[in-house]
């Protein structure tokens, strides 16, 4: 699979469709099982309240891999992403609801690179906070 987004088609300042993603308990639970990641922040609102947080934390990870997706899904292939980081600034809080958490991404084509490669810049908020900070991708299009 390659990318579906031509080099030429883009400019620095495209906007990718921006993505809202839930967030749950049992979307937690899921990931944690499937991670190995079974910290008690991430699942016991005791535990997370008792060392300072304001209630259950998705896992950074989580939070990183739902943002990503935002380009993935624009670019049509996640094997065009050539480099990804972020720094996390605030924890996605997920109460115990049926509603729980709402991570809203969106990005922008930053700056055009060489070898067909752009930087993708992400936003990523919950709950009115910047949950991710210098969340940067690079991506190699068609």
């Amino acid at each position: 699979m390659t990318a579906k987004i031509g080099y030429d088609e883009v400019e620095v300042g495209t906007e990718l469709p921006a993505q809202s993603f839930p967030v749950t308990r049992a979307t937690l639970v899921r990931y944690a099982g499937a991670s190995g990641d079974f910290n008690p922040i991430h699942w016991n609102e005791k535990f997370a309240k008792e060392v300072g947080l304001p209630d259950v934390i998705a896992h950074g990870m989580f939070t990183m891999a739902e943002a990503i997706r935002v380009v993935t899904d624009w670019v049509g292939d996640p094997g065009a992403v050539v480099e990804y980081g972020v720094r996390f600034t605030k924890p996605v809080v997920v109460p115990n609801d049926d509603i729980g958490a709402l991570v809203e991404v969106s990005g922008k084509v930053a700056a055009k690179l060489d070898d067909s490669r752009v930087r993708v810049d992400l936003t990523a908020m919950s709950a009115g906070q910047k949950v991710l900070g210098m969340s940067r991708a690079v991506v190699r299009l068609a």
